[in-house]
């Protein structure tokens, strides 16, 4: 699947550093006997958000049960993170755990060193480490049969809602659209009948990555590569970004600030909101006391069953050190129990990749009762479709031309398929 010496080599002679081997050097310390500081690279502490304080607090807990262990943080925004990384590697600086997103599997893989935790922490501990995890969630991580990330921070693309602007629109919101049919029909009466504007998908922003796109794709059959072809541009392809384009020339779809769509969905000012739960609890927050917040799936095409795709990161451990190894395994372990996801899950709006404490009154039963939001997320997860990760060296120069082609597609005023093509065209030389 991924031939590593070749991409080492290309890596290191554009990117300027020496490549490490993915491969750990030897197999984690049986226990941790003396006190052992490790890194932690982390996007969420890098947030004012929710996620920074309970990152923290999670970070304390582990610490307070593994007095051995000291967790030195380096908090990092996302879309900087493996940058970060390459230029401490470079420096000499070996990193310990890092909060990487999906896309950069390949890469972190194959060029950054991250260790396969089934060669790591060997198979009983492997089996120690991911008992009783989402088995698709886990699946996301690997590459040829070895796991080199572990799910973490998790959440499908839902359909937020503001229940207030859908009775202002002659709608009812205890039957929110579940195609986009009925999201163009639900958007058009916003528009027409409110202040408001009707919907808006977080799939253009430079934050957003490329998974609610991927999702709206798939969805209607399409794939965004086959092996190292590209095929975004391909019939099903076309029709999905065609629909997108339609629904901004009807007015359905809003024309927005793409960097402040959240922002006009916690105003009250954007009926529908097709993006990550990850905001989920920020919106909560927002519309208490001035309008009603709905959560549903995402909308299909006609029949066809959706293919939500995952957003969010996985944890990876590039330790060499035994000890070190131990003290990551033991990190990702915690941060990933059934008290981990409690706090990820309740306070930050992932969703908990150990499915047995969604119910449970020890860990999120309580919480999930008071919190049915979430339902929509959870039954998602049974039709999860992989965010697709690029391959070779210039995974993200490729990825980003699709990106940008789907948002000139989208937004513009070129031919849809024409603007697809050409940037299929022009990334597929860009692609191992």
């Amino acid at each position: 699947m991924i031939k590593r010496n070749f991409l080492k080599l290309l890596a290191a002679a554009s990117l300027g550093f020496t490549a490490l081997s993915g491969t750990a050097f030897a197999q984690m310390a049986d226990a941790i006997t003396e006190p052992v500081t490790i890194t932690f690279y982390n996007y969420n502490l890098a947030t004012a958000s929710a996620g920074a304080d309970a990152t923290r607090e999670l970070l304390a807990k582990f610490e307070e049960e593994n007095p051995n262990v000291k967790v030195e943080t380096v908090g990092v925004p996302s879309n900087e993170i493996v940058t970060r990384l390459q230029a401490d590697m470079a420096a000499g600086q070996q990193p310990d755990v890092a909060q990487l997103v999906f896309r950069d599997l390949y890469y972190i893989a194959s060029d950054l060193g991250a260790n396969a935790l089934e060669d790591m922490a060997g198979p009983e501990g492997f089996a120690a480490l991911t008992e009783g995890m989402f088995p698709r969630g886990l699946d996301l991580g690997k590459i040829d049969d070895k796991t080199y990330g572990l799910a973490y921070t998790f959440s499908t693309p839902v359909l937020f809602y503001n229940a207030d602007l859908f009775r202002e629109a002659g709608l009812d919101p205890e039957n929110p659209p579940k195609t986009w049919a009925e999201i163009k029909a639900a958007a058009d009466a916003i528009v027409e009948k409110t202040d408001a504007e009707g919907f808006f998908p977080g799939a253009y922003g430079p934050a957003d990555g490329t998974f609610v796109y991927q999702a709206v794709l798939m969805s209607n059959g399409g794939k965004v590569r086959d092996g190292n072809t590209l095929t975004f541009a391909e019939p099903e392809g076309v029709e999905a970004v065609q629909m997108l384009r339609d629904m901004v020339d009807s007015g359905a779809h809003a024309k927005i600030d793409t960097a402040g769509a959240n922002e006009a969905m916690a105003a009250g000012k954007l009926g529908m909101f097709l993006y990550t739960s990850a905001v989920q609890s920020s919106l909560s927050t927002a519309s208490e006391g001035n309008w009603e917040l709905r959560v549903t799936g995402m909308p299909s095409f006609g029949d066809k069953p959706t293919a939500p795709t995952n957003s969010g990161s996985a944890l990876y451990t590039f330790s060499k050190d035994p000890i070190k190894q131990r003290a990551s395994y033991e990190l990702m372990k915690f941060l990933t129990s059934k008290y981990g996801y409690t706090i990820i899950t309740s306070k930050i709006g992932y969703l908990p990749l150990r499915l047995d404490i969604v119910d449970d009154a020890e860990y999120l039963g309580a919480w999930t009762e008071a919190h049915p939001l979430i339902r929509p997320n959870l039954e998602q997860l049974s039709r999860l479709t992989p965010n697709v990760a690029f391959p070779g060296p210039n995974y993200r120069q490729a990825e980003s031309m699709m990106k940008e082609a789907v948002t000139e597609a989208v937004l513009g005023t070129g031919d849809v398929t024409e603007v697809l093509t050409v940037a299929q065209q022009n990334a597929q030389s860009l692609m191992p």
